[in-house]
């Protein structure tokens, strides 16, 4: 079977042919031990046997999340939100992600790089950019999350904003910044990656990899913009009218 659809999956329809079919699917099997890259041609009976898991209730939730998948993230109206409520989502949804996220691409990339360099000369620079970007966002994030984001909440709530000393605009210029290295590290990994389109030669780690660098890059986007367009802009105003 070649590109399986939810509708399609049954229990002899191999682990392979699905991440091959649906790559965001690795993060289902990763979550439960089955092997869908050596082991891709196990069928998903044999590696729920394997792993001791119930094969309808892994069937069951195998096609719930491919159906969550195929609708794509559901969004919000952010300019409609609170300064300290926006602040509140963009942590516990985009902050999260990444802080799950990016372990996983840091290793699956490390490991298609050292195993396949010989086939594709990028794959170690691939590898090498996700690390650095991962310990940018990280930090990035760290910065948001104790010292940036409480002083949003306190300016909105009528009090002093703590760290920033009442002054929003550097902190801002340097968040403002990081988002732009972020960018452009993202960028790099597209153009290494060719779009984020894996070859015919390509393991199903490496067609999980790219992926889920596109949909790091999705989310980016829409992180970015709720900061850069709505949070920032907002914050600096009510800041200048709080003074």
């Amino acid at each position: 079977m070649s590109s399986p659809t939810a509708s399609a999956i049954t229990s002899e329809t191999t682990i392979g042919s699905l991440v091959a079919a649906r790559p965001l699917l690795a993060r289902f099997f990763d979550k439960l031990g089955i092997d869908y890259c050596c082991g891709g041609k196990q069928s998903l009976a044999a590696a729920c046997a394997r792993r001791d898991l119930d094969l309808a209730s892994t069937l069951a939730l195998l096609e719930s999340a491919d159906a969550v998948l195929a609708a794509g993230p559901a969004e919000v109206d952010a300019a409609a939100m609170g300064l300290a409520q926006l602040a509140d989502h963009i942590e516990s949804t985009h902050h999260a992600y990444l802080k799950a996220e990016l372990p996983r691409l840091v290793e699956m990339a490390d490991r298609v790089g050292t195993k396949h360099g010989w086939r594709d000369a990028r794959l170690p620079e691939v590898a090498t950019a996700v690390t650095a970007l991962a310990g940018e966002m990280l930090a990035h994030m760290q910065k948001e999350e104790f010292i940036f984001f409480p002083a949003v909440r306190a300016i909105e709530a009528g009090a002093e904003a703590g760290g920033c000393g009442g002054d929003l605009s550097g902190p801002i210029r340097q968040m403002e910044a990081e988002h732009e290295s972020a960018g452009q590290l993202t960028a790099r990994l597209r153009e290494l990656t060719d779009a984020f389109t894996p070859n015919a030669e390509a393991c199903n780690t490496h067609r999980a990899l790219l992926a889920g660098l596109a949909e790091f890059e999705s989310d980016l986007h829409r992180h970015v913009h709720k900061e850069n367009n709505v949070l920032f802009p907002r914050a600096l105003a009510l800041a200048a009218g709080a003074n």
